[in-house]
């Protein structure tokens, strides 16, 4: 052994340590290797095998023991064979590449006697799923195939094409590709072709069954192209063109999509007229990267080696990819709105205190910019987007106001709000009941009648509760369905408030239900 040899083994054996394996003494300041190591049956072994190692010495000084590491993990002393040779069995081998050191320890030093590595693979499998493939206008056929499980050792692929009566027509090899270019013009069009696709590696041999074909059988759409895509103001929607040398009128297309450039999905689409497909349910300000294929109708390919046809359908390639973000998401519902109405003002207006609920988060993209109050003749008060209630002057006359919250990408549709009071008195208060620990207050009502008594016969569309707690603070507002008699609030009253029926009273002078009816 020479002395650029050592320095190899060195390296080999620190590319080959595993984590909280000891370590193996430093190798390089040897000059001469007292032994080698050889290997049974070989030092290419099949994945799970039990090789022998022999490490043979031709110094063996007193008081020594003989051990070898593995991939830097001792194993275990061996079993002495003669006076120069000791052997190890190692137990099922399965790192696709190990290196295995020989360690001779004499009065507590240790010397390295040799080193070499193991190499572990599979047989191949039988490949499968052998497809051949070409275009109207291409002048090559594309042939593909799945090669099975890892082997972790270099695959060479013999593959014979022969006419049905048996004539050699051509033949190639590739190696650890699962593909193939065949030049077209070596075929007849209407004559029936088989392939036949052979895996070699040193553990063995393995062979598809045959796979038949016609050219005119096997040709598949030209690739299309995404010439525009556009999703207008619709942030879940993109419209997609494409145009494609075949007639559009044969085929079915599909979109696929990644917006993390990893995982693709696979959309039908709905086709709005030819070459125009749109693509719903996407996010809103997401990068997407679209292809697109289209298919013919199943081909009905006969495979004769299992006598039944495949009817695979004939699809394009993907097309090249197009990138493209989608927009922001305007807001799509209507702010939940309230007002507080204030004293008469001499110039006939009267000033209004709007309140509305922050838009759920859920419902748009991007930042609330301001709020928008409209009054009559296309009059408008602008709030900032930190507040949830504005005061505004309006005239005498104007019975309704229009509010909408603006965001990054568009604003909410208007919420009315009515300003005329209703010729109804308010709902009769009938319990106010604290829950045990204080953090709740339960409250139950009758329905709303009109001031003389009657029933209340026109339409209630909602009930409004307002209230404040003691000592008084900013006042708090709730819509509640029509057909509610009871609600609850929560975390808003101390349980000490409770326990004077006076304190309970001013509570109750707080909470104002309110009914509306539009005309």
């Amino acid at each position: 052994m020479n002395l650029s040899s050592i320095f190899w083994r060195c390296i080999i054996l620190v590319t080959f340590f595993i984590k909280g394996c000891p370590p193996v003494p430093a190798c390089c300041h040897p000059l001469n290797s007292p032994g080698y190591l050889t290997v049974e049956p070989d030092t290419l072994v099949v994945v799970g095998s039990n090789p022998t190692v022999y490490c043979h010495i031709t110094e063996w000084p007193p008081r020594t023991r003989l051990k070898t590491f593995d991939r830097g993990c001792i194993l275990k002393f061996g079993k002495k064979v003669n006076g120069t040779t000791t052997m190890f069995n190692l137990t099922g081998v399965r790192k696709p590449l190990s290196a295995v050191i020989c360690m001779l320890n004499s009065d507590g030093l240790s010397k390295i006697i040799g080193g070499l590595n193991l190499r572990a693979g599979l047989p191949p499998d039988k490949p499968e799923n052998v497809i051949c493939e070409t275009t109207r206008s291409s002048d090559f056929i594309n042939c593909s195939w799945t090669r099975g499980q890892e082997t972790h050792l270099d695959m060479l692929y013999n593959i014979s094409i022969n006419r049905e009566n048996g004539t050699r027509i051509h033949s190639a090899q590739t190696r650890n590709a699962e593909k193939i270019t065949i030049r077209r013009g070596m075929l007849e069009e209407n004559t029936k072709n088989l392939i036949i696709i052979a895996a070699y590696n040193p553990f063995g041999v393995s062979q598809s069954d045959p796979f038949i074909f016609c050219i005119k059988d096997i040709v598949i759409p030209e690739t299309p192209h995404i010439t525009q895509i556009d999703f207008g103001s619709n942030s879940t929607a993109a419209m997609i063109e494409w145009r494609t040398a075949e007639s559009p009128v044969q085929l079915r297309s599909s979109v696929r999509m990644s917006a993390d450039n990893v995982s693709w999905e696979v959309r039908e689409g709905t086709e709005l007229v030819e070459g125009l497909i749109r693509v719903d349910d996407l996010r809103p300000v997401t990068a997407y990267q679209f292809q697109m294929r289209t298919c013919y109708s199943a081909s009905g390919l006969t495979d004769t080696s299992t006598s039944r046809s495949s009817n695979r359908s004939l699809c394009s390639k993907w097309s090249p990819s197009v990138w493209e973000t989608s927009p922001g998401k305007g807001p799509s519902k209507q702010l939940h709105v309230w007002r507080i109405l204030g004293g008469q003002e001499t110039n006939c207006q009267q000033t209004v205190t709007v309140l509305w609920k922050s838009p759920s988060v859920e419902d748009y993209s991007g930042k609330v910019k301001e709020y928008n109050i409209f009054l009559a003749n296309d009059q408008k008060h602008t709030c900032a987007a930190a507040v949830n209630s504005c005061s505004v002057q309006v005239p005498a006359e104007v019975k309704t106001l229009n509010v909408s919250v603006v965001t990054s990408y568009g604003s909410s549709p208007p919420a009315r709000v009515a300003l005329r009071h209703s010729g109804v008195l308010g709902p009769v208060l009938e319990e106010l009941v604290s829950a045990a620990n204080g953090s709740a207050v339960f409250i139950s009502w009758s329905g709303p009648r009109n001031k003389q008594g009657s029933a209340f016969g026109e339409e209630l569309l909602y009930y409004v509760m307002e209230w404040t707690s003691v000592p008084e603070a900013e006042m708090q507002w709730q819509k509640l369905a029509k057909d509610l008699k009871t609600t609850s609030i929560t975390g808003t009253l101390p349980t000490r408030y409770f326990y004077q029926p006076t304190i309970i009273n001013n509570i109750l002078m707080e909470c104002i239900f309110l009914s509306l009816k539009l005309s």
